[in-house]
C-alpha cells in the first residue's frame, strides 16, 4: 500500500528525511521556492526516483521546467539505505533570465518498515500483505484472526488467562495471534527518530500485546520458576487498557521482532469485534515538543465467534450428574455411552450440590482461528447449585470459559441452556448457513407478561454472527424451554437431518388407532408402582384434556412454520412424535403445559444412537406401543433407539434425559471466516 506524506522543503537548506520505502514524499515546489522563481531542475542518487506532477513536457536530467502554482514533487525510495542520508536529491530554482536563486538539498535515509499478521489467513505470518489493514468475509476475503484467550494455563487458584497481564506458561502463546514487526535500514535512526506501538482507547479493553524480546526458546529442563521469571522478562506486556502507546526498539540492518496479540472479549452489543493495532515512524521537530507521525502501518484482526455445535456433530464427551435418587438414570445412560464408544464424565454431588440440570447450566462450543482452535463452555446466568461447575471442572488449558451476567431480576427459566439449541447446517432461500442457525426461546410477540431470554444472552448470541439466531415462542411451556418440543437427529438423506416435533396430534392419531384395534385398555404408565395408570378409553375420553393439546398443538404449530421458514424446511423434513402435554398452573398462577408422559423428543443424540426417555406407554402384544412407534420412526434413518428411564428422577420434576445431560462435540470443518456474509 502507498502511504502519502506531505513534505515541507526551504531553499537554502539541507533537510535530513527519513523516508519509508513504499512510501511518498509529495513536496509542494511553490510553497518553498525563493520569490520571483519561474523554473526549477531536480537531481538525485540512483536510490531515488521522483515524478513531477502535473508532467513537464521537457523530462530530461537538470531540465529547467517552468513552475507553476500546483507543481508537485512526488518522491520515493526502492530500497532501504545501508547508511544514515546516504541518498541525496536538490532541487535549484530559476529566475526568469535562468539566474538560479536558491537550491533546497535532501538528504535522504530510506527505512523498510512492514506491521505483519496472517491476513490471508494460512497460519504463516506473510509479508506486507496488502490486505492487512482491513476485513473481509469469504473465501476470497482477507484479515486476519484473534482469539479470546478464555482458558487458563493454571491448574491451581485458576482463572481465565484474560484475566492476568502476564504470559505464565509458554503454552498461553499458542492461544495468541502472531504479529511480526519487520525492518530494514541502517545500524540505527537518525537521532530522536523512534518507533512506537499504539491502539485507540477503544480497542485497549479487547486486546493486549506481548512482545517476545528471544527469538530462541529456552530449554524446558528449567525449572518453573526460572521458567516464570524467563516468561516475564523475554514476553513483556506492551499494550494494554494502561498503555495505549509503547515505544520498540528498531534493531539496525534487517531484523524481525515478535508479538504475541491476545483477545479479551467476544464480539457483544457495541463491540463487532474488529480490532486495530498500528505501528508509527515519529520525527523529531525540536527539543521540548512532540515527535510527530511521519508514517503509520496498521493491521485489523478479527475477534474470532464463540461456536454452538449440533447434534448432527461427532461427540467428544458426555456430561451427567450424579445424585442421591437417579441412579437408573446413570446406568442407563452409562450402557448408551458405553455402546456408542464416547467418554462420560460424572459430576459427583459434592460438586453438583443436588442439582442435576447439566443440559440447562452450560452450553458447549467452541473457538477457532488457522493457527489454534479450543472448546469454549458457555455458562449460562441461571447459576443454580451447579454454577461452579464449569469454572471449577471444565476451564484449564485449551478449555475456555465465558459467561453473561445478568441482574437476578431479570432472570427466568428461559436463561437455562435448553432454551438454546442450534441447527445443522442449512440453505434458506439461496443463503447458506454452514455453521446452522441458533434456536432460543422467547415469549409469544403479542405477550404482556411473558418470559424472555435475558437481553445480555441475546445480545450476545446475536453478535456472534456466524449462527444467525431464530427466535421461537416457548414460554407456553412451565419450563420453557426450546429441547421440550423439538431436536435435531442425523439422516443419511435430504439436508443431512430430521427435525423432531412434539406432536400432541400424532399422539392421538396412535393412540385412537389402537383403540380402533380394540387395545383400548391398554394402560399408560403400566409397570410404574407410583403412578395412577390410565387405560386408553379413559385418557381418550378426557375432552378437557384434548382442549389443553389441541392448545399445545397450535403453539408447537406456530413454531413448525417458523422452522420451515427461517430453516428453509419442508414437511418430509420433519417428523412428528406421539407426545401429550397438560396444563397446570405455575407460580404465577398462570396456565402452562408439561409432558403428560415422559417427553420423548427431549432425548440425547450420540452419532446414530439416541438416548429416549422410556415413556411408559399402553402396552400391546408385550411392547410399549409409544417405544414401538418412535422405533418405527426413525430407525429407517438408521438410527438405534434406546429407551432411558427417567420418569421418578426427571420427569416427575419436570425435565427428561437432555436436561439431564450434556455432550461436547467436534468442531466443525468449515472455517466461520469463509462465510459469506
Amino acid at each position: 500500500m502507498t502511504h502519502p506524506r506531505t513534505l515541507r522543503v526551504d531553499y537554502d537548506k539541507t533537510t535530513a528525511v527519513v523516508c519509508v520505502v513504499g512510501s511518498e514524499l509529495n513536496v509542494n515546489l511553490n510553497r518553498g521556492a525563493p520569490p520571483s522563481s519561474k523554473f526549477f531542475s531536480v537531481k538525485c542518487t540512483p536510490n531515488v526516483q521522483y515524478t513531477i506532477n502535473p508532467p513537464p513536457q521537457e523530462t530530461a536530467p537538470l531540465a529547467q521546467i517552468p513552475l507553476k502554482g500546483n507543481s508537485v514533487l512526488l518522491i520515493t525510495m526502492s530500497s532501504a539505505s545501508q547508511f544514515e542520508n546516504d541518498s541525496k536529491l536538490s532541487v535549484q530554482y530559476y529566475a526568469n533570465n535562468k539566474e538560479v536563486l536558491g537550491k533546497a538539498v535532501l538528504h535522504l535515509t530510506a527505512v523498510e518498515i512492514s506491521l505483519d499478521v496472517d491476513a490471508d489467513r494460512d497460519g504463516i505470518v506473510e509479508k506486507n500483505n496488502p490486505n492487512k489493514g482491513s476485513w473481509k468475509w469469504g473465501p476470497k476475503g482477507h484479515g486476519a484472526i484473534l482469539l479470546v484467550n478464555c482458558d487458563s494455563e493454571r491448574t491451581y487458584w485458576k482463572k481465565p488467562d484474560t484475566e492476568q497481564d502476564y504470559i505464565s506458561n509458554v503454552s498461553d502463546l499458542k492461544d495468541m495471534s502472531a504479529m511480526v514487526l519487520r525492518t530494514r535500514g541502517p545500524a540505527k535512526l537518525p537521532q530522536g527518530y523512534k518507533l512506537t506501538l499504539h491502539i485507540s482507547q477503544g480497542d485497549a479493553e479487547s486486546v493486549r500485546v506481548f512482545r517476545s524480546r528471544s527469538a530462541d526458546n529456552k530449554k524446558n529442563a528449567m525449572t518453573d520458576n526460572v521458567l516464570y521469571k524467563y516468561l516475564l522478562k523475554d514476553h513483556p506486556l506492551v499494550l494494554s487498557s494502561e498503555v495505549l502507546s509503547e515505544e520498540v526498539p528498531y534493531f539496525g540492518g534487517e531484523a524481525e521482532m515478535k508479538f504475541y496479540v491476545e483477545g479479551l472479549r467476544f464480539p457483544d452489543k457495541g463491540f463487532d469485534g474488529l480490532i486495530t493495532i498500528n505501528l508509527s515512524l515519529l520525527e523529531p521537530i525540536s527539543e521540548g515538543l512532540p515527535e510527530t507521525p511521519i508514517f503509520t502501518d496498521k493491521v485489523v484482526f478479527k475477534v474470532a465467534p464463540w461456536i454452538m455445535t449440533p447434534n448432527t456433530l461427532n461427540p467428544v464427551e458426555v456430561f451427567v450428574c450424579s445424585t442421591e435418587d437417579n441412579y437408573q438414570f446413570l446406568k442407563g445412560m452409562r450402557n448408551l455411552v458405553d455402546k456408542s464408544g464416547y467418554k462420560l464424565k460424572i459430576c459427583y454431588k459434592y460438586e453438583n450440590r443436588g442439582d442435576r440440570w447439566m443440559q440447562d447450566e452450560v452450553e458447549f462450543g467452541y473457538i477457532d482461528s488457522p493457527h489454534h482452535r479450543f472448546p469454549v463452555v458457555l455458562d449460562s446466568p441461571r447459576d443454580g447449585r451447579l454454577q461452579d461447575f464449569p469454572y471449577n471442572e471444565l476451564l484449564g488449558p485449551d478449555f475456555g470459559y465465558v459467561t453473561r451476567v445478568a441482574q437476578r431480576k431479570d432472570v427466568s427459566s428461559l436463561d437455562s441452556f435448553g432454551n438454546l439449541e442450534v441447527s445443522p447446517p442449512v440453505t434458506v432461500r439461496g443463503k447458506h448457513y454452514p455453521l446452522g442457525r441458533i434456536i432460543i426461546g422467547v415469549a409469544f410477540p403479542t405477550a404482556t407478561k411473558g418470559r424472555n431470554m435475558t437481553k445480555v444472552v441475546q445480545d450476545f448470541l446475536w453478535a456472534q454472527k456466524v449462527q444467525e439466531p431464530i427466535a421461537l415462542f416457548s414460554d407456553w411451556l412451565i419450563v420453557g424451554h426450546v429441547d421440550e418440543f423439538m431436536t435435531f437427529v442425523p439422516a443419511p438423506d435430504r439436508k443431512g437431518f430430521r427435525l423432531l416435533l412434539a406432536s400432541p396430534d400424532a399422539a392421538y392419531k396412535l393412540f385412537r388407532g389402537l383403540q380402533n384395534e380394540g387395545h383400548g385398555e391398554a394402560k399408560l404408565f403400566d409397570g410404574l408402582e407410583d403412578e395412577q395408570q390410565l387405560t386408553l378409553n379413559e385418557l381418550l375420553d378426557d375432552d378437557s384434556l384434548q382442549t389443553e393439546n389441541n392448545y399445545v398443538q397450535s403453539c408447537i404449530d406456530w413454531n413448525r412454520d417458523v422452522l420451515k421458514r427461517e430453516l428453509g424446511l419442508d414437511e418430509g423434513d420433519i417428523i412428528d412424535l406421539p407426545i401429550l402435554f397438560k396444563l397446570e398452573e405455575d407460580e404465577g398462577n398462570q396456565y402452562r403445559a408439561v409432558a403428560y408422559y415422559p417427553d420423548m423428543v427431549n432425548m440425547i443424540v450420540l452419532g446414530k444412537n439416541l438416548g429416549i426417555p422410556k415413556p411408559f406407554g399402553p402396552k400391546v402384544n408385550g411392547r410399549c406401543a409409544l417405544e414401538a412407534e418412535m422405533c418405527s420412526l426413525l430407525e429407517g434413518l438408521g438410527l438405534s433407539c434406546t429407551f432411558i428411564d427417567d420418569f421418578a428422577s426427571y420427569h416427575k420434576l419436570l425435565g427428561e434425559v437432555h436436561c439431564g445431560s450434556n455432550v461436547r462435540r467436534e468442531p466443525f470443518d468449515f472455517k466461520w471466516w469463509n462465510l459469506e456474509m
